[in-house]
Order: C-alpha cells, then sequence, then structure tokens
C-alpha cells in the first residue's frame, strides 16, 4: 500500500462514526462530480466536432483535405 494510502486509513480510524459518514459523502461527492466533468468535457468536444466539420468541410478547403 502507498505511504499517503497508509497515513488516510489511520487517520480515518481515528474519526468518531458520524464524521466517517461525511467523509463518505464528501468521496462520493467528488467521484460524482469527477464523472460528471467527464461527461461535461465529453459533450462539449462533440459539439465541436460539429462546428469544426462545419467550418472545415467546405469546397474551398478541399486541397487542403489532400494533403
Amino acid at each position: 500500500m502507498k505511504v499517503h494510502e497508509q497515513t488516510l486509513l489511520e487517520k480515518l480510524r481515528k474519526l468518531p462514526p458520524e464524521r466517517l459518514a461525511q467523509v463518505e459523502d464528501f468521496v462520493d461527492f467528488l467521484a460524482h462530480s469527477q464523472a460528471d466533468e467527464r461527461g461535461l468535457t465529453h459533450a462539449a468536444g462533440q459539439l465541436a466536432t460539429a462546428a469544426f466539420t462545419r467550418g472545415w468541410d467546405n469546397p474551398a478547403d478541399a486541397d487542403y483535405d489532400r494533403l
């Protein structure tokens, strides 16, 4: 086990049950917000792709497509 994981576990063992519940809620919040951020990043990428495709996919730029 990594040192920082061991340190965190030692700190968790010292907390009373009600504080452990708060820690668990916070960890769940962090995991959920991280998943939301990935979803937003993916959605933004999809929107950008569509916008760039409209801008780049045109006859005037066809010569660049052949490079």
